[in-house]
């Protein structure tokens, strides 16, 4: 099967040229100013970007256990209506991914029902030391670690533990930061004053800076101590942006750091209006924090852009704080969220596919994905900068069927995504076939 895409302006590794590109079925074979063979499917890209597709590196697809909330097909569908066409989803699934038994159960589900390629982290616990070291580099992303005791019980807080995995793994090792301690008490003292309706407004100062800060710093105290490979999730103040560097390429890097979407994209000044529905761990800060995230994501302290699309039902978003869980739906929208940052002039579309496509591949040795390059895998999106749009009900494919985003107007639009060489989606329809692939990583001894 060949696809001659035309007349595209290609944005990759930091320049943006006018060409074309062919596809020999997985994998792009060439890429030319001008290209005229003989291809099955020609598709005229004048007018359009065309970029890699986007590897989100934290996703919660919720199966298996949870899939009231999400599926691994629902949200996949998603992801790649909205340009990701990689995904690397957490263990914290009912049972959590804490064996390799486990774990397999969830590649054998989404080998069946991925839209979009897919990894799995392992999970610590307190006790899987032997399961963790099990793990297989080849196929399996890296080791996740709750440091905070976010969702479901897999909180890992016991130092010796900790350091035991620290020493014994040469996987990257990912962490949810927060300190359960400070966390804990601030609760308290928000329900001795409110009960169990504690207005969502203080989410920032209960799960606060210093429960962020004292957690990721200990974390990497422990990493440069032990030599691991640290990726510190979800970012959200900017006194922890502090704590990393930007002075070595990020090949070079052992300690690395994301920023999800919506810690770049609201304040704790937006509860007021949406509620629960922003409701996050950990939680959005003040405009200070925002503005300090994206001036570390600029200057390259911060290498990764990600969603941690966490669904959950609208009915469970309703509910008191104290009941009401944390997460969100972000991956249809993280892409044109970033491209619309943009066209305010806040980020360049070089660094946007440095962020999402590029980075994640150099941090999780991802084998030929993430770059427009011959040889490589056809993970490609065509997007057009001058189209308006409005998040609705009756757009979102989220299995929840709700987004924080809804209401919010996009002047970019996603209108074709390939995996692996397949069209799957083309101007809002989506391919029904599967061509989700397993996701494979390069081990460096």
């Amino acid at each position: 099967m060949k696809t001659l895409i035309k007349n595209v302006k290609i944005v990759n590794e930091g320049k943006i040229v006018e060409g074309d590109i062919l596809i020999e079925n997985d994998l792009i074979s060439k890429i030319d100013s001008q290209i005229s063979e003989e291809a099955d499917q020609i598709i005229d890209g004048s007018g359009k970007y065309l970029l890699p597709g986007v590897i989100d590196d934290q996703v919660h697809f919720r199966e298996p256990g949870l899939t009231h909330k999400g599926e691994i097909e629902t949200e996949s569908r998603a992801a790649i209506a909205g340009g990701t066409t990689s995904f690397i989803d957490q263990p914290n699934t009912v049972p959590n991914a804490v064996t390799q038994e486990l774990l397999a159960d969830k590649y054998e589900i989404a080998a069946q029902k991925a839209y979009a390629n897919y990894g799995f982290m392992m999970g610590g616990t307190n006790d899987n030391l032997e399961e963790v070291l099990k793990t297989n580099p080849r196929n399996v992303p890296g080791i996740k670690l709750f440091l905070g005791s976010s969702t479901g019980n897999m909180l890992v807080d016991n130092p010796e533990t900790l350091e035991n995995i620290f020493s014994n793994t040469k996987m990257l090792i990912a962490v949810h930061c927060e300190d359960e301690a400070t966390i804990r008490a601030n609760t308290q003292k928000y329900v001795d004053e409110y009960g169990e309706d504690i207005p969502v407004k203080f989410h920032h100062l209960i799960r606060s800076e210093e429960a962020c800060y004292k957690s990721s710093s200990k974390a990497i105290e422990l990493a440069q101590k032990t030599g691991a490979r640290l990726h510190v999730f979800h970012l959200s103040t900017a006194k922890e942006t502090e704590l990393f560097r930007n002075d070595i390429p990020l090949k070079d890097k052992k300690i690395t750091a994301e920023v999800c979407v919506h810690h770049l994209t609201f304040t704790n000044e937006d509860y007021e209006t949406k509620g629960g529905l922003i409701k996050w761990n950990p939680a959005v800060k003040t405009q200070k924090d925002k503005d300090g995230l994206w001036e570390a994501l600029l200057d390259d302290r911060i290498d990764v852009i990600a969603t941690d699309h966490a669904p959950h039902t609208w009915e469970e978003k309703q509910n008191v704080y104290t009941k009401c869980p944390s997460g969100a739906p972000l991956v249809q929208h993280s892409l044109v969220v970033m491209l619309e940052n943009y066209k305010n002039g806040k980020i360049s579309l070089e660094k946007i596919v440095e962020k999402m496509a590029h980075n994640p591949a150099i941090l999780f040795r991802v084998e030929k994905r993430g770059f427009v390059r011959e040889g490589y895998k056809a993970d490609l999106v065509l997007v057009d900068l001058n189209e308006n749009w409005t998040v609705e009900k009756e757009n979102l494919l989220y299995k929840c069927g709700w987004s924080p985003l809804e209401g919010m107007n996009f002047h970019s639009k996603v209108t074709h995504t390939f995996v692996n060489g397949n069209l799957v989606y083309e101007n809002g329809k989506i391919n029904e076939q599967k061509f989700g692939e397993r996701l494979l990583f390069e081990v460096q001894e």
